[in-house]
């Protein structure tokens, strides 16, 4: 299954890097003692075990999530977040607290897949623990019964956007030093297959905060953030929120930027042409949710402001498709459109019509082509000199046959490969 499948933060104190990285070493360093802050008994706070989770986190009844939790050395994440939350006492508390722990647990993915941090059986590369011990962690969050008044969804779109990369990953700006900002995904289709993994999750895990060489043998700064395969993060705003700050005019804006995600089986593609419309329906995204357009009946998604049916990619495709190896790097131009004056969708090898309007992209009508969308139309509006646009990465295979193992070489082997392909495309765009 295809991801794009075809027919200001309020905070207790001030915010700066070095107070962020002072957090995250609290953090860190309460998960590996004894024990975190008072009890809850101390506090007045408890969980209520009753609250029905959403249809993301019900997927956490598997006892396998469990499993790729500690896989990936994250348990005590789950284990010890919720006596942290225990500790505030007021809703600002609250708020600084699961913005330090998201951030916490988005540097230990990123340390891990980069070799500085060490736990768990599986492979250093896999994406999966992130994912899952961030769903658990919004599930206690969503149990945690404080003894004051909070703002339940501002808490989780703190977590949720601290423990994505969202905040507080600045790009150091060393001088002579391009600046390359990254997007990914979490995994999707996880009721037809609960163990799939995502190679542009895992890409960005392995490249955010890492400095690469270009071909010409100049440099880049690279950093990342995971997107929620959710339509309603989308509508609320998500893409803005990381894409805007690394897109505003500064000595610190991004020089390049690109989305990736899952796209087609054997073959990485660059998207010539990202698409306004939703029309994936009936395909639904990891809360069962529809996203309100089909090919028949294509649909603006909500928030987005007045643009064209199409844009371009500004990438250097040319340099970039020189890469073949392990898998051919394609440019892929179609795109489905319904002609001026037309009522019908046609497919168009060749890019879009004068007057048309958008059914599909090249890469589909769902998240993965709306991320290209929005984010290319943010960078027309702010930065329209930046190239930028979408890579989508081969399908990733190899899952044992037997449901219980959750790993394997052969799965192994074609995450690193992709994983590893999707560096030396990004080292083919030197200007």
């Amino acid at each position: 299954m295809m991801l794009s499948p075809r027919a200001p933060r309020t905070t207790g104190r001030p915010s700066t890097g070095a107070l962020t990285v002072l957090s995250a070493v609290t953090v860190l360093a309460a998960l590996l003692g004894p024990g975190v802050g008072p009890a809850a008994a101390e506090t007045g706070c408890r969980a209520d075990t009753t609250v029905t989770p959403d249809r993301e986190q019900a997927r956490l009844a598997d006892p396998r999530t469990s499993a790729l939790v500690e896989g990936g050395g994250f348990g005590t994440f789950v284990r010890r977040f919720p006596a942290a939350l225990c500790t505030a006492r007021t809703a600002a508390e609250a708020q600084q607290l699961v913005e330090d722990w998201g951030q916490a647990l988005w540097q230990s993915a990123v340390d891990r897949a980069q070799g500085r941090r060490t736990g768990g059986a599986l492979p250093a590369q896999d994406d999966r623990p992130l994912y899952w011990t961030r769903l658990a962690m919004t599930a206690q969050l969503a149990q945690w019964q404080p003894g004051f008044t909070i703002g339940r969804a501002a808490l989780r779109r703190a977590f949720e956007d601290a423990s994505r990369g969202l905040v507080e990953n600045q790009f150091r700006g060393a001088q002579g030093v391009r600046r390359y900002f990254v997007s990914g995904f979490d995994p999707f289709g996880l009721d037809a297959e609960l163990r799939r993994a995502n190679p542009s999750g895992s890409a960005a895990l392995q490249l955010d905060g890492r400095r690469i060489t270009l071909a010409d043998g100049s440099q880049a700064e690279v950093r990342t953030v995971v997107l929620p395969v959710r339509y309603g993060d989308f509508d609320q705003g998500v893409v803005d929120r990381a894409f805007a700050p690394r897109l505003t005019p500064g000595p610190r804006a991004a020089d390049l930027i690109t989305t990736v995600s899952q796209g087609y089986p054997g073959l990485f593609t660059l998207e010539a042409w990202a698409g306004r419309a939703r029309s994936a329906d009936p395909y639904p995204d990891n809360l069962d949710a529809l996203g309100g357009g089909s090919y028949d009946h294509p649909a603006d998604p909500p928030g987005l402001a007045a643009g064209p049916e199409f844009i371009p990619t500004s990438l250097p495709t040319g340099a970039m498709t020189a890469v073949q190896q392990p898998y051919p790097v394609l440019r892929n131009t179609e795109v489905t459109e319904i002609p001026a004056g037309g009522t019908d969708p046609v497919l168009r090898e060749d890019g879009p019509t004068p007057g048309s309007r958008s059914v599909e992209g090249g890469g589909g009508g769902y998240l993965s082509n709306e991320v290209a969308y929005r984010s290319n139309l943010l960078r027309l509006a702010l930065a329209p000199g930046t190239p930028g646009g979408h890579l989508h990465t081969p399908v990733l295979t190899g899952l044992p046959a037997d449901p219980a193992q959750l790993t394997g070489p052969e799965f192994e082997q074609a995450e690193a490969g992709i994983t590893g392909e999707v560096l030396d495309i990004l080292r083919h765009t030197a200007p």
